[in-house]
């Protein structure tokens, strides 16, 4: 709260792009220029949104290399799935979303405080096999369907709601970036031995960013699920991570801004080679060949938009 007041100015502005941003989407739809089809793609685009700024801020911002998103995701998912369908309401469905990021919390603090003493693959490999744990564990549970999953689960998370709770995460882990306890994670990313010599305590920050972004991924998780209806624990595999990871990748590695980005590109272009069958994935495959052989930093590298930036841009123009 105290970083959302710090920031009150910027934090208006961004609600005020964003609050636009929903009305022009809403006369799309009630015009008919955004049927289904769209609208799916952009639900679809909004949670890897969300997914996608939760892991930047553990890799690109904290600098700990996790392969273990998508199981966080399951969990967020499983916790929206079960409890909905026993409490058919909104106010189960918001039930749901706490409950699934509390169980992410608790688990990445449990597979965090021993593992991010690790470092680059090392971290990489105990988060996925973290990750891997979770999946097999709701694979065998009889509450979570085994591996035949869940079905007819209600949908709660309509496009308005998806799209208001992207802006929400993607403005809290941008303040905390922009907080004291940012400035100290990106300390620790630049240089652990540094920081820790200054009386930083390395591994409660890194834990922080990686239990911040669990939350989220917990929180996308819930949207997906009642979205989509439909899960299954292969749905949450390694090739889930890996998805959330090339969005990051692509977009820069420490760029919000290059995450959103990323997501939307990809999204648009998963969506519009639909049409070609098996042949998706080779031109998918390719067109991101090309991206990281001719920009290997990313669509936008470390860049960000900055509102702050553009007033003080402004300003001096005046001047």
């Amino acid at each position: 709260m105290i970083i959302l007041k710090a920031n009150l100015k910027y934090n208006v502005c961004w609600f005020i792009v964003m609050a636009a941003a929903f009305y022009l989407v809403n006369i799309l739809v009630m015009v008919g220029i955004i049927d289904s089809f769209i609208e799916n793609m952009l639900v679809t685009i909004w949670i890897n949104v969300i997914l996608a700024t939760g892991l930047n801020l553990i890799i690109g911002f904290a600098g700990q290399f996790s392969l273990g998103h998508a199981g966080f995701m399951a969990i967020g998912a499983y916790a929206a799935a079960i409890i909905t369908q026993q409490v058919d309401t909104v106010g189960g469905f918001y039930l749901s979303l706490v409950v699934g990021v509390i169980i992410a919390i608790i688990a990445a603090v449990i597979v965090g405080i021993p593992t991010l003493r690790l470092k680059g693959d090392y971290l990489a490999i105990a988060t996925m096999g973290a990750a891997e744990i979770i999946r097999i564990i709701i694979n065998n549970l009889k509450i979570t369907n085994g591996p035949a999953g869940m079905f007819n689960i209600p949908q709660f998370a309509t496009w308005p709601f998806v799209y208001i709770t992207m802006c929400v995460t993607t403005i809290v882990v941008v303040n905390f970036i922009n907080s004291r306890g940012g400035r100290i994670i990106m300390s620790v990313r630049d240089d652990e031995i540094a920081a820790e010599s200054m009386g930083i305590n390395t591994t409660r920050w890194k834990l922080a960013a990686f239990v911040l972004g669990a939350a989220t991924a917990a929180i996308a998780g819930g949207l997906h699920a009642s979205y989509l209806q439909t899960i299954a624990p292969n749905d949450f595999g390694i090739m889930e991570s890996i998805s959330i990871l090339i969005i990051v990748v692509l977009g820069g590695v420490g760029s919000i801004t290059g995450s959103v980005v990323a997501a939307v590109v990809l999204g648009v272009l998963d969506t519009i080679l639909q049409d070609f069958g098996t042949l998706r994935m080779v031109i998918y495959a390719v067109a991101l060949i090309l991206i990281m052989v001719f920009k290997p930093s990313g669509l936008l590298g470390t860049w960000e938009f900055s509102i702050r930036r553009l007033f003080a841009s402004l300003k001096r123009r005046k001047v």
